[in-house]
């Protein structure tokens, strides 16, 4: 995701008690599952529909399983699968009552389940639809539980009973049932009323009778409330309100891509949250089930891809991780003064397996502060209000200077991370798990390290600061802009590499100050930055869809050539949604319009394969003609649903700059996805619809007035 903690706790996993029996504990495994989420709730469940026992199932608020149980049987049997979906808030599952009904073998007694997250709630309906020649009586009967597991828990592999197992305890109210746990309380209730609802220790059992008359349909509905009974770090509630992006519509000649955007935008409104300190701002929660909070990288780049549709998540995105800017020096929790933090929970999170140990507010990240930086330059050029801009200058100011002294922590002047707690991040950029960072033989670079992406994050945001200080009248241009060319000059003279993939970007600088000569998809974070220049430019984007690195479906982590790759390791040659929207960005920021448009097109090739709900992270190894889902992969995921934005912004070629009163749009000719139109986008008040026919002529309407709008390097 965004924003691991650690690989696939297999890899890291330990027995440490001798007389345990039995395998270590791994992570689960969510690729088969029926996924929805609304904030901060998340249900997990079957295909069939059922929350399972013993499973990472669970209907999940605030990083606590308040539902780990919920089975549907119909004269004691589970209704068979037929088919099931699911996007945002809602999922459906149909299903066939077999023992039930005509005999032989057509199904007549048909089975629709429907869940959806409301704000505070679950609300779970069964229908039965009989098509039998006779009368159809039926004991459904739901069992439920929760066990208040929390999600660290979950994922390091501690399914059935958390590692310290709160207290639980349900019991009937009348006709609903009320479960207590250490944070939070549910209510359960039915319609229409139970036959009977039993409590056997922490199990409810719901006993309900339909009578179905032939071609008429019977229903039962629960309904799961759940309300936090004391305080947590974050107490944030579901913000898919508060953007504007109902009048978003896409239509194009390639019919993969307006699906894309629908289901994206859909996923992401959901995974929205409001800060619990000013409910008006909002931002992206990184991803469900593990990451359904704050985390600064993610939540800053989908606000960065989404800019197109307006600036409300960008302006929420920037307060909420302003208010959290570090103030002190804290090696346990990695703050500095001016840093953005990395990630914020409930409580203190602990995976058990890996001794992974966090603070609820952590900033081990060497890459969130320059990102937020060069947010605000974006959300200003794309119209978000100069007077809130202007209240977010001490943080710009109090980031640029973190960029240029603490985080160069010695005298080469680079920035860099080493985890001094023990308990932290081994690696602080977006590749975060411990093997990530490779040298071309495969083996793992030593400490501290210095991203090469960092490094141009770095110069793209001191550049970015520099035109903004200076266009508002304020000090502090200059100097920003004289340690973005230092920082620039370094990047160019120490990670240029030759290998036998031939000369390219290193990923980083080890402890020792050498380049890691890996040939990875770091480089292509570099792009559009600033830093290279137009031969370099030419350098990266052929290696970036050269033969080790672009399949099919997408850009891979690390090349097919290097030692260590791996086509479904999670930073080892996997391919990342985000990861390939940002390469697609670049690409066409550089001017590398075909080879953009190239891999634009297969990251929609991956969008259908997925049936249009983009996982964190995938394989381009195909099986059949389609990629192959990384098992424990987060879905829906922020900055991979945000991508979605990025392709709409390949594709039209769009650049706004509203201060300066300019809007670009300069279409990939030929359009990658054929003739093309996008309403709803947004140029601060303004709502403009922008269309390109099959030979890439464009035309905008609903540019503010005094705009000027520039298509294909013309004005219009």
């Amino acid at each position: 995701m965004s924003d691991h903690e650690a690989a696939d706790a297999d890899t890291t996993a330990t027995t440490t008690d001798s007389a345990t029996a039995g395998p270590p504990p791994r992570q689960p495994w969510l690729h088969q599952l029926n996924v929805c989420v609304n904030g901060n709730a998340t249900a997990l469940s079957s295909t069939g529909g059922d929350i399972e026992p013993g499973t990472a199932q669970g209907l999940y608020v605030d990083d606590v399983r308040v539902l780990s149980e919920a089975t549907v049987r119909l004269e004691g049997e589970a209704p068979a699968f037929v088919a099931e979906g699911a996007s945002g808030p809602r999922a459906e599952f149909v299903l066939s009552a077999r023992n039930l009904g005509n005999p032989g073998p057509d199904p007549t007694v048909e089975v629709h389940r429907t869940r959806l997250l409301e704000d505070g709630a679950m609300v779970e309906r069964v229908v039965l639809t009989s098509r039998a020649a006779d009368t159809v009586r039926a004991r459904l009967v739901l069992e439920l539980a929760g066990d208040g597991a929390a999600i660290g828990s979950v994922k390091a592999g501690h399914v059935v009973h958390p590692e310290v197992a709160p207290q639980v305890v349900t019991a009937p109210d009348g006709d609903a049932l009320v479960t207590t746990f250490e944070r939070h309380a549910t209510r359960t209730t039915f319609d229409p009323a139970p036959a009977a609802l039993l409590v056997r220790g922490d199990r409810a059992v719901v006993e309900v009778d339909l009578v179905v008359e032939p071609g008429e349909s019977a229903a039962t509905t629960m309904r799961v409330e759940t309300t936090r009974t004391s305080a947590s770090v974050l107490d944030a509630d579901p913000g898919r309100a508060a953007v504007a992006w109902d009048g978003v519509r896409v239509v194009a000649d390639d019919p993969r891509l307006a699906p894309v955007v629908d289901h994206s935008m859909d996923d992401l409104r959901h995974l929205l949250l409001r800060d619990p300190d000013d409910r008006a701002d909002v931002f992206a929660a990184a991803g469900t089930p593990w990451y359904l909070t704050l985390f600064g990288r993610d939540s800053i780049w989908a606000a960065r891809m989404m800019l197109p549709f307006g600036t409300d998540l960008a302006a929420g995105t920037l307060r909420v991780l302003a208010r959290r800017q570090g103030t002190r020096d804290d090696p346990r929790s990695a703050e500095a003064p001016g840093k953005i933090p990395h990630e914020l929970r409930r409580t203190a999170y602990l995976d058990p397996e890996s001794g992974l140990a966090l603070p609820p507010v952590y900033y081990g990240t060497v890459d969130a502060t320059a990102l937020w930086v060069t947010l605000l330059v974006e959300a200003w050029q794309w119209g978000m209000p100069q007077d809130e801009v202007r209240a977010l200058l001490p943080n710009l100011r109090a980031a640029v200077q973190w960029l240029t002294t603490t985080g160069q922590p010695d005298e080469d002047g680079l920035l860099k991370y080493l985890d001094t707690s023990g308990t932290g991040l081994a690696n602080q950029g977006w590749k975060d798990s411990g093997d990530s960072i490779r040298w071309r033989d495969g083996h793992v670079a030593d400490g501290p390290i210095a991203l090469v992406e960092a490094q141009a994050y770095a110069v793209e945001a001191l550049n970015g600061a520099a035109r903004l200080l200076r266009a508002l009248g304020e000090e502090g241009a200059d100097e920003a802009e004289k340690e973005a060319e230092g920082l620039r000059t370094r990047l160019s003279e120490r990670y240029w590499v030759q290998t036998d993939a031939g000369r390219h970007l290193a990923i980083a600088l080890d402890g020792r100050g050498a380049a890691v000569d890996g040939l990875a998809s770091n480089m292509g974070h570099v792009l559009g930055t600033g830093v290279l220049t137009p031969a370099e430019s030419d350098s990266v984007a052929a290696q970036l869809t050269g033969d080790e690195l672009l399949d099919e479906f997408g850009v891979r982590t690390l090349g097919s050539g290097n030692g260590g790759f791996n086509p479904i390791g999670y930073h080892t040659g996997s391919i990342w949604t985000h990861d390939t929207a940002i390469v697609a960005l670049g690409l066409a920021r550089e001017g590398h319009r075909a080879e953009s448009a190239a891999v634009a097109t297969a990251l929609v090739a991956s969008a259908e394969a997925f049936d249009y709900r983009w996982p964190e992270l995938y394989s381009g190894l195909p099986m059949m003609g389609r990629p192959s889902p990384y098992p424990a992969s987060c879905r829906p995921q922020a900055w991979s649903a945000a991508s979605a934005g990025a392709l709409v912004t390949v594709a039209l070629g769009l650049r706004a700059d509203l201060p300066a009163g300019v809007l670009e749009v300069d279409p990939v000719v030929p359009p990658p996805f054929g003739a093309l139109r996008v309403e709803g986008l947004r140029l601060g008040d303004a709502t403009v619809t922008v269309s390109v026919d099959r030979d890439g002529h464009a035309e905008v309407t609903g540019a503010p007035e005094g705009v000027e709008v520039r298509l294909g390097g013309t004005s219009a």
